[in-house]
């Protein structure tokens, strides 16, 4: 199965099939210059699927620079660290590095790639549920700063981007929750259908069900292409509702130090619960969408009551937090509220004091 992501002359295929990691060879050889290939992953991840991927590279040598787990990687120390190791490979500008692993290393080495050289190029390898249906697609790399998530970074799209469902069975089921979180989004943004097929199928999905899984990577996969196609950099709107339930999302992660205490798909399902709160509160859409929603996801095991992390901040505090949120324009931070379920739309106007008591209600 291929989607495409429609670019002009930097289009590139996504392409998803089970087994893919260990048969990879045909898709990666074009990007393997003098029968080497760089690959960025961490411990985790290499331990898992390293050999394997290498098993089917006949003729490439992997080069492989492995980082330690977790989000503490997607910092400055690690920029410098995976930068000056593919210099010292000598990564010239018409190469591609391969990313391998979830979020945190193609946040990180699609940064790389876009500063290396002017910018170079690189191939997304994505081992999470998250990064299969969100961050591998769509050219958005970062690294953390002090003041916030994905503070630093750049638009830099990947060349290719393939994604091998089987490699899920290697992950615990809060990781699958974690990414599930993201499918849900594409539903309750633009498409009420598949968000009934979530209702339906959630479940399927985090038991393990290879079809399942593959159908709705492939459905998210081809509901972000889309929206990248239309608004790539995020300037009229569109791509920006793919942040339903991050403002939210990021205030938690960020007071909770952005550690394993909150996961950024946890966080960002306790987001989109309270988005449409919100937006039932401020009489946007109905209770009964917003209980939905929340019924939806509890179901399935997520935390949907803010105050059931234990949290010791006031609302206040998450304000300030949001404070720092990139999208902040003109000193405005927008929020995405919903009319109803697959009904989600950019607000500018929302006053923060009217959050701020929101959020008091819910710790």
């Amino acid at each position: 199965m291929i989607v495409d992501v429609a670019l002009g002359a930097r289009s590139y295929p996504i392409h998803i099939r089970p087994g893919l990691l260990a048969e990879a060879g045909p898709l990666l050889a074009p990007f393997a210059r003098d029968g080497r290939l760089a690959v960025v992953t961490d411990a985790t991840v290499a331990g898992l699927h390293l050999d394997r991927l290498a098993a089917g590279l006949p003729g490439i040598r992997l080069e492989p620079i492995i980082l330690p787990p977790g989000e503490a990687s997607k910092d400055w120390q690690h920029l410098e660290l995976v930068t000056e190791r593919l210099l010292s490979l000598g990564i010239e500008r018409g190469d591609a590095v391969l990313a391998l692993g979830g979020g945190v290393i193609g946040d990180l080495t699609g940064f790389v790639a876009s500063i290396l050289k002017r910018g170079c190029r690189f191939v997304q390898l994505p081992t999470t549920l998250l990064s299969q249906v969100d961050s591998s697609v769509g050219g958005k790399t970062a690294i953390n700063a002090v003041a916030g998530k994905n503070l630093v970074g750049a638009f830099h799209q990947p060349v290719a981007v393939l994604i091998d469902p089987a490699v899920l069975a290697t992950l615990p089921r809060r990781e699958l929750m974690a990414g599930y979180a993201e499918v849900v989004k594409y539903g309750l943004i633009n498409d009420a259908e598949f968000f009934g097929w979530c209702e339906r199928h959630g479940a399927d999905v985090l038991a393990g069900d290879l079809a399942a899984q593959q159908h709705a990577i492939a459905h998210s996969c081809r509901a972000k292409a889309a929206i990248v196609a239309a608004d790539e950099r995020e300037t009229d709107d569109i791509r920006a509702l793919l942040n339903l339930g991050h403002t939210f999302g990021h205030a938690f992660e960020a007071e909770t130090g952005f550690s394993s205490r909150l996961l950024h798909g946890e966080a960002v399902a306790l987001g989109m619960v309270l988005a449409f709160r919100l937006s039932a509160r401020l009489g946007l859409c109905n209770a009964a969408d917003a209980a939905r929603v929340s019924a939806h996801l509890a179901g399935l095991g997520f935390v949907v009551e803010a105050r059931a992390l234990g949290l010791q901040c006031t609302a206040a505090r998450l304000i300030e937090h949001m404070l720092h949120d990139k999208k902040m324009s003109a000193g405005r931070l927008p929020f995405i509220l919903a009319h109803g379920i697959g009904q989600s739309f950019v607000a500018r106007d929302v006053d923060l004091a009217e959050v701020e008591r929101f959020l008091a209600s819910q710790l």
